[in-house]
């Protein structure tokens, strides 16, 4: 580490920061570049957060001990679509332990807005169920006790009537005629429509066309830590623990809903054991958990088990997609059609607004001339769906990477060099898509190149044939799929401030939230790099409203790009004032003034004067040592605001192998080249897509939330909702292309979600590929061994 922080000459002379909105030179560096060359950002840094948490001193609200609280338990609807007739409540309110027993009537709390933006108010979620429920598992009425054992039992004794009603619980059936609405007011179950529509028919030019229709499966997010809250009175205000993606989001919105001032909760956020999107909104149980600590005064929390969660939390997913690919014999794409049906839910969560994002990237990484996408979003009484790892963007790549493999087979042509031939060229960036998405930077042969020689692409295709002329019971299959994905794609500021301590330490304060990211690895870097601080000698706060001014949170794969230039922004203004400092200090020009590589600053060739960074600290802290116009203190807060989102890229090869007898799949191995611009900590990179990638592998081959006509569940515990697990997984070979974005100084762009974006659909081609010989044109996900072998055999 010491060496990687060397920059290979006695003194580094820093400029004065950037002015807002200048890119900087290092939008231009990549790995191993001039620019990156001897310095920590670029370097395959260990996380420093993982000691804490391999060594079982994370700290997860779970385990958080809380004097005197009280437990919550929810009442929740045994049945998907009734109206409540009666809650009897009597066998519960005297039961060992308990302290209270609570309905909607009780409470007299006001819904949840829509998350969707656009949708009708009427589709508000209400915190407890309030005469109609909507989906099972809908909370109805709450226990506090004093154990959670007694609350739990107590919960068990509260009797819940519901007069049962006509059920939805595929889209199908909310847009048949007749079928039974969720709400009547609005006449019709489909609540939000959109897309980029034309006027004529963009498929009229071509020679082929491909047709499918494709099932986007629903998903759990299944975190490793399920939902919880605490909440604690501390005088007049409430100190809220939360399992939270965004402190500011779940400050705002439950001091809304308890009708106080935001400035009441103090929020915090501890080690968080993952959120893959479901965890940035609040949920009726928090809120229940503050609004409750309020009217007791005392402590309550509330811990959601693996049942609930699989019940509770937002899905995600669940689009079906029709889909027609246009092209001429030479394979060039010459249009897109696609109409959309986005299955939201029972509430208008930002999931009934996911499908605004498959039609922003339904282009992907190719040049389609006419796009013609329409889409609509449907309640149903089913759990609410909300934003999950890619949000919108893997449904779009899911869709034409299908497509564009159907149109290779059709046209006989080998499908990398289908997509070969319809990238958008290098020079045509930054490049606006039909659907008004601006990407910044791409080189899209060049990570397909990559990906097919890292794959050993010629090869494997040979040992397919070699095993198609054989006959063999065992096939091979190779799955592509090349993507563009949108992050940051909306909202892009973020806060941060940074402050030297007279010890020398560094502490670095920003809006994001982490939870399993590297921030507190990634920030240090920047830090390191730019104060020539040793990484150990910088704190990162985060996740806490009290004291974080305000901030984004991590969501959309924005936390490096905004987040990280918010920091490299304050560390810069520090550093500025600290030349000022120190030039007054030893009488000289600021210009004058220099950090040598130890960390210590002076002037540019007597580094016998300089000063450490502690020392530095100690004077700003008396204005009597200060220039004119210096505030005391060394530290320095800023916004930073991006223009535009970055559009990271790349492609994954996916191979397998099917049991043409018994079905069965068998991953070989996964190949990804993936280009998130500029890569700061490889480390990071690449355990964000070995994670996404996963994910990718359980949408495609395991992962199905299922429900009954009526809209019961049948997947509520990890026996019937499978996940991948190490012993599923293949090989991963990870590598990289570097195209810097010019939308940010450090040149980054979002790589949070682009493992998943990219591996699903290349899991799902290489399954079909294997079979596709014997006549098996599509199959949608899960491809699961029995899915596998219907096929063959309807062939």
């Amino acid at each position: 580490m010491e060496a990687a922080r060397e920059l290979g000459g006695a003194c580094t002379e820093r400029p004065s920061p950037r002015k807002r909105g200048e890119k900087g030179e290092n939008s231009a560096a990549t790995v191993g570049s001039p620019a990156m060359a001897g310095s920590i950002l670029g370097a395959a840094v260990k996380r420093v957060e993982d000691p804490r948490f391999i060594t079982g001193r994370g700290t997860y609200l779970a385990n958080k001990t809380i004097d005197g609280a009280l437990w919550m338990a929810v009442v929740r609807s045994p049945v998907a679509h009734g109206r409540i007739t009666d809650i009897d409540i009597s066998g519960a309110t005297g039961a060992p332990g308990v302290v209270g027993v609570y309905t909607a009537a009780d409470l007299d709390l006001p819904p949840l807005a829509p998350g969707a933006p656009g949708a009708d108010p009427a589709t508000a979620r209400p915190i407890l169920a309030v005469d109609v429920v909507r989906f099972v598992g809908e909370p109805v009425a709450v226990v506090v006790a004093e154990d959670p054992v007694s609350a739990v039992d107590a919960a068990g004794e509260v009797w819940v009537d519901v007069d049962p009603l006509p059920a939805v619980a595929t889209v199908d059936a909310a847009l048949a005629d007749g079928a039974p609405l969720l709400f009547p007011e609005l006449g019709t179950n489909v609540v939000l429509t959109g897309g980029h529509t034309a006027d004529h028919d963009v498929l009229a030019d071509a020679d082929v066309v491909v047709r499918g229709v494709f099932e986007n499966q629903r998903l759990a997010p299944v975190p490793m830590e399920p939902n919880s809250a605490a909440a604690i009175p501390d005088g007049d205000r409430l100190e809220v623990w939360v399992g939270s993606q965004n402190v500011f989001i779940h400050q705002v919105v439950m001091a809304n809903v308890l009708g106080i001032e935001r400035n009441r909760l103090h929020v915090i956020v501890p080690d968080m054991g993952g959120g893959f999107g479901a965890k940035v909104q609040p949920y009726p149980e928090q809120i229940l958990t503050a609004a409750l600590a309020l009217k007791l005064g005392r402590p309550v929390r509330w811990q959601e088990t693996r049942t609930e969660n699989l019940l509770a939390m937002t899905h995600g997913r669940d689009q079906r997609q029709e889909v027609e690919l246009g092209a001429r014999r030479d394979g060039t794409v010459v249009g897109l059609r696609a109409r959309l049906t986005q299955n939201a839910g029972a509430y208008t969560h930002f999931g009934a607004f996911l499908a605004f994002f498959t039609d922003l990237m339904a282009a992907g990484p190719y040049m389609i001339p006419e796009v013609d996408v329409s889409w609509r979003s449907v309640v149903t009484n089913t759990t609410p769906v909300h934003a999950y790892r890619g949000a919108g963007r893997p449904e779009a790549t899911a869709m034409l990477e299908r497509a564009m493999d159907l149109l290779a087979s059709e046209l006989g042509v080998d499908p990398a060099e289908v997509r070969r031939r319809n990238f958008i060229p290098p020079d045509r960036f930054p490049y606006t898509t039909p659907t008004g998405a601006r990407y910044d930077t791409g080189d899209y042969a060049a990570a397909l190149d990559r990906a097919l020689e890292v794959a050993g692409y010629a090869e494997l295709r040979a040992e397919q044939a070699r095993r198609r002329e054989r006959g063999d019971r065992i096939q091979l299959g190779i799955g592509l799929s090349s993507y563009v994905e949108i992050t940051a794609p909306a909202e892009r500021n973020e806060w941060s401030s940074a402050e030297v301590h007279d010890d020398g330490s560094v502490t670095v304060t920003v809006g994001t939230s982490s939870h399993g990211q590297g921030h507190e690895t990634a920030f240090a870097q920047i830090v390191s790099e730019l104060l020539h601080v040793p990484m150990e000698r910088v704190t990162v706060v985060q996740g806490d409203s009290d004291l974080v001014a305000r901030g984004g949170g991590t969501m959309g794969s924005r936390s490096l790009q905004l987040g990280g230039v918010a920091v490299l922004e304050a560390s810069e203004e520090v550093l500025e004032k600290a030349r000022r400092i120190v030039a007054h200090a030893l009488e000289a020009a600021v210009d004058d003034v220099v950090l040598f590589d130890d960390g210590r600053l002076g002037i540019a060739g007597v580094p016998d004067t300089a000063l450490t960074w502690g020392e530095v600290a100690a004077l700003a802290a008396d204005a009597d040592n200060l220039p004119e116009g210096v505030e005391p203190g060394l530290s320095a807060a800023t916004t930073i605001e991006q223009q535009e989102a970055t559009f990271p890229f790349g492609t994954h090869v996916s191979v397998a192998e099917v049991d043409t007898v018994t079905g069965d799949v068998r991953l070989v191995r996964h190949c990804s080249v993936d280009d998130c611009g500029t890569i700061l900590n490889r480390v990071l990179v690449d355990g964000q897509i070995h994670g996404g990638v996963a994910q990718g592998v359980g949408q495609a081959l395991f992962e199905a939330v299922r429900y009954d006509d009526d809209a019961n569940p049948l997947s509520g515990n990890l026996t019937t909702y499978l996940v991948p697990t190490a012993s599923t997984m293949p090989p991963l070979t990870v590598d990289h292309t570097v195209t810097p974005s010019e939308e940010n100084p450090l040149g980054v762009k979002g790589v949070g979600e682009a493992g998943t974006i990219g591996a699903t659909p290349a899991v799902q081609n290489a399954v079909i590929d294997a079979v596709a010989h014997l006549g098996v044109r599509h199959l949608d996900m899960p491809v699961t061994p029995a899915r596998v072998w219907e096929a063959l055999q309807r062939r």
